[in-house]
């Protein structure tokens, strides 16, 4: 995939200011879309990524028990509206023959796949299944709550409303125990 177009971003930076009735030579403006175009080449930076890449190393250990790694804290932007939504994710799998990966690797993952125009829950898709895939997991259950910009700024306008998502994958599809001692972990202060 190509990389990110500076330039163009900057130029319809410009289009949307003078679009919207705004003096694109005003002090405060002047250098506005050349900030938007690298901010959104970071937001964005997850399209140039893919998230398998951070499970190429593994480990091998005597564990085939529950792993969670919850609250990481993420942020992307909707796909629908362009303004961002954030939140945290809660990710557990169940090893199988004891492959184990690095515990900041599901917080990288969870990362680049929100770095992306996105929708939340394709984020919560994404993750369960690259985590399946890359690890070959018994199971994955992930969990992610987020609070929307476009429907506290705009729309409906309710901030502190939050969306939850989940998906289950493997074992954890067909196990409500399994699926409840995950959630209990979760709610643990």
């Amino acid at each position: 995939m190509s990389k990110v177009d500076l330039p163009k971003i900057e130029e319809a930076v410009k289009m949307i200011l003078e679009a919207v009735g705004e003096d694109v030579n005003r002090e405060g403006l002047l250098d506005t879309p050349k900030r938007v175009a690298k901010m959104y080449a970071e937001m964005f930076s997850g399209l140039h990524e893919d998230a398998r890449d951070y499970f190429q190393t593994v480990f091998h250990e005597n564990h085939e028990e529950l792993v969670l790694v919850k609250d990481i804290p993420f942020y992307s932007m909707c796909e629908h509206h362009l303004v961002p939504f954030y939140g945290k994710a809660h990710v557990a799998y169940i090893p199988q023959d004891g492959v184990v990966a690095g515990l900041s690797k599901l917080g990288r993952a969870v990362e680049t796949i929100a770095r992306r125009p996105q929708l939340q829950e394709r984020i919560t898709s994404s993750v369960a299944d690259v985590i399946m895939e890359t690890l070959g997991a018994k199971g994955v259950y992930v969990i992610i709550e987020a609070e929307h910009m476009c429907m506290t700024m705009r729309g409906l306008k309710k901030p502190g409303a939050k969306t939850v998502t989940s998906v289950a994958r493997g074992v954890y599809e067909q196990d409500e125990v399994l699926r409840r001692e995950v959630v209990s972990f979760i709610q643990m202060s």
